[in-house]
């Protein structure tokens, strides 16, 4: 009974602290509720929504109250101006509260146009179709100069979804139906979404522990390794090979010739090539798209996250006609794959106006350049620091592996922490980013010495200056044994062993 009395005084926008209103309740309005219960985010996350992930937020430090959000910063109630160098896990490339993007929104809301009727075809998911597979097809001409960019016009239908793993779930639906075939290839290691089907296809143990069997015939095959997959592809009965152009989870990137090796392959014994770009697309890698560095014609594209301009969930398959003509075969099976939401006028407005602003502010040519000067700054630096194992990434997609080190001091130090758990030296550097330096970032995966770096594809000069400065100070102090840094590893593996007493 009291939950339910906190959930009512909550949706009348008052706090359940404070003595109620004799005037009557206070109307729900939006910014009264976030105003009244400023403060409250860890208390009521942790109470109804996830209680562990808030643990582990207050944990590694993490637990700000953010007020406002503006291009690639966060600001909290008392004015400290964080630099968002994870954008939402890749949402916002185009920076947080993009002025253009909210314009043509309010536009969308104040037109009052019908909405999600179902039996129609609304127009704005055609425009945004349209507009999208013009982006998608765009490929280097490498036969005439290297910089000009033709359309080849390789996928022609669009499917919208709502997310990257409802976009991934549909892709391996469509390859089924498509090829007659029940099996689905992935990579080691990949990261296609959590749902019962991408989860098939997730090659991280984490995710998938305790779920029980997932989508049969699924199977993962070596990183890069393209004998590996021809004898799976060879038995003829292999619907999809599905991959993310740079692995999300440790910012892995294949040898180029793998990529067109795996695409004549599939060909070759007639499997789908499915590229997951959920992550890599719309500029991060600096080019369009990810696969557009290879010169590659997949069969279907998938796409989401920058697509909704950090405003509408929205994403996409993007496929070839002869894929549509075999899922959607008559009038009577039109509707054989459909969702709700996936062509709402919000959604289809936002990826509009989020592909037009990447267009006319060249996000993915800043993106190759701010990425290129990030990798060499760190790259630079790294022969200071004998924990710096590899830094690698393509754009603004980058990872920073750590490994062991060989001088005495730091190696027990090292020991001691991967005793505990296998990725706490990544949190060693997260963290101090963060309340030293007031820069987001994250650990790339579960058990991992890699930090991941996402930023909006916005950035600068300045921007990139103060990361380096603040990654430099970071390693200096995780060089020196004990030290600050080292601090911080013994309170991580104090909670990190508390926990494991708990379970």
């Amino acid at each position: 009974m009291a939950v339910c009395q906190d959930l009512w005084l909550i949706i009348d926008g008052k706090s359940a602290r404070e003595p109620a209103n004799n005037g009557g309740p206070m109307k729900p309005d939006i910014n009264t509720l976030v105003e009244t219960h400023q403060g409250r985010q860890c208390e009521l996350f942790g109470r109804y929504v996830n209680p562990q992930l808030t643990r582990v937020i207050k944990t590694i430090g993490f637990s700000k109250n953010y007020v406002r959000a503006e291009g690639p910063y966060l600001y909290d109630e008392e004015g400290g101006e964080y630099l968002d160098f994870l954008a939402g896990y890749g949402v916002f490339n185009m920076g947080r509260n993009n002025k253009v993007i909210k314009e043509e929104l309010h536009k969308a809301l104040d037109g009052e146009w019908p909405n999600m009727v179902q039996m129609d075809t609304p127009l704005l998911a055609g425009l945004l179709a349209e507009r999208l597979l013009s982006v998608v097809n765009q490929t280097q001409d490498k036969t005439n100069h290297e910089s000009r960019i033709t359309n080849h016009g390789c996928l022609d239908m669009v499917f919208f979804t709502n997310s990257g793993t409802e976009a991934n779930e549909g892709a391996i639906k469509f390859a089924r139906k498509a090829t007659g075939r029940p099996r689905i290839l992935s990579w080691e290691h990949a990261f296609h979404g959590l749902t019962t089907g991408s989860l098939a296809l997730n090659g991280n143990a984490e995710f998938r522990k305790g779920f029980g069997d997932l989508l049969p015939g699924c199977k993962a095959i070596p990183f890069n390794d393209l004998q590996a997959l021809e004898d799976e592809l060879k038995k003829k009965d292999v619907a999809a090979f599905v991959i993310e152009p740079v692995q999300g989870k440790g910012v892995y990137i294949a040898d180029p010739q793998f990529y067109t090796g795996a695409q004549n392959l599939c060909r070759k014994y007639g499997t789908l090539f499915v590229i997951d770009e959920v992550q890599t697309g719309f500029g991060r890698t600096g080019k369009w798209f990810a696969h557009h560095h290879w010169g590659l014609s997949p069969d279907i594209v998938t796409v989401a996250k920058a697509l909704s301009g950090g405003y509408i969930p929205v994403g996409a398959i993007c496929y070839r006609r002869e894929i549509y003509d075999k899922v959607f075969t008559d009038m009577e099976n039109c509707v054989v794959h459909s969702n709700t939401f996936g062509r709402n006028v919000l959604a289809m407005t936002a990826g509009l106006a989020a592909i037009d602003v990447m267009e006319k502010e060249n996000v993915a040519e800043n993106a190759a350049r701010m990425g290129g000067k990030i990798i060499s700054g760190l790259r630079a630096m790294a022969p200071r620091y004998e924990m710096m194992k590899e830094v690698r990434g393509l754009g603004l997609m980058i990872g920073i592996e750590f490994g062991e080190p060989k001088s005495f001091s730091l190696k027990a130090g090292w020991k001691i922490l991967h005793a505990v758990n296998k990725g706490l030296f990544g949190q060693m550097v997260v963290v101090p980013l963060m309340s030293d330096h007031k820069i987001l970032t994250q650990v790339a995966g579960h058990n991992v010495d890699i930090v991941k770096l996402l930023p909006p594809l916005i950035i600068n000069d300045a921007h990139v200056d103060r990361f380096l400065n603040a990654f430099d100070s970071v390693m200096k102090e995780c060089h020196r044994f004990p030290g600050n840094a080292w601090t911080v590893g013994k309170k991580l593996a104090a909670e990190a062993l508390r926990a494991r007493q708990s379970l």
